[in-house]
């Protein structure tokens, strides 16, 4: 079997880097060869910290993640080899006990953060894509995901945004915009880009079949 391709996406906080990763998966959904992997799943395992320390962690910051462990389970992926995933528990701040069997496929989209900005990740890609949303709206965003789904208050959001999500968004993300090949303004709202994508993508698995 041919090698899967790896599709990275990258962009910052909220940009839309989700809902991009859910509308290819849905255009390949009959088929059933793509599948997603997310680098929020692959925040370091904090258990052995006291709650009132793993708030303290700058989950913005590339050094929060294990991306030795993302790298190396992309690189059993790509050789057709299935992973244990971790999955990541944002109420309480540390790795969940959940693990997700994950079978390789033709396409492998791998969506976060840092995607980008990781010269190994970067590597692994055959296409890098990175989401362009403006602040404003990104922070919008992040303040309803996270005190709706994270369970996390106003205040926090708000505090965390302020001193740590703008200012590594500047010094990390944003720069890493220039190893996309595909820049696509407002994420998944952008059909046009998804089409072109869509089209790449099924180029590539016909001939993989081939």
């Amino acid at each position: 079997m041919k090698r899967p391709i790896i599709i990275g996406i990258a962009g910052g906080s909220a940009s839309g880097k989700t809902l991009i990763s859910k509308r290819l998966k849905k255009a390949f959904e009959s088929s059933n060869s793509m599948i997603i992997i997310k680098q929020d799943d692959y925040y370091l395992d904090q258990s052995n910290m006291e709650m009132s320390e793993r708030i303290k962690t700058n989950y913005d910051h590339p050094f929060a993640f294990d991306n030795d462990l993302l790298v190396s389970h992309l690189k059993h992926l790509v050789n057709r080899q299935a992973i244990n995933k971790p999955t990541y528990d944002f109420v309480n701040h540390t790795r969940s006990d959940l693990i997700e069997h994950v079978e390789s496929a033709d396409v492998i989209v791998i969506e976060g953060l840092f995607v980008l900005e990781n010269t190994f990740l970067r590597e692994l890609c055959d296409i890098k894509v990175f989401v362009e949303t403006e602040a404003d709206i990104r922070f919008i965003r992040r303040l309803s995901r996270d005190v709706h789904q994270r369970g996390r208050s106003l205040d926090s959001v708000i505090e965390q945004y302020m001193k740590t999500v703008r200012v590594m968004h500047e010094q990390f993300i944003q720069p890493s915009k220039k190893y996309a090949d595909v820049i696509i303004p407002e994420g998944g709202k952008n059909d046009v880009a998804i089409d072109l994508l869509t089209t790449k993508i099924s180029s590539i698995i016909t001939q993989n079949m081939l």
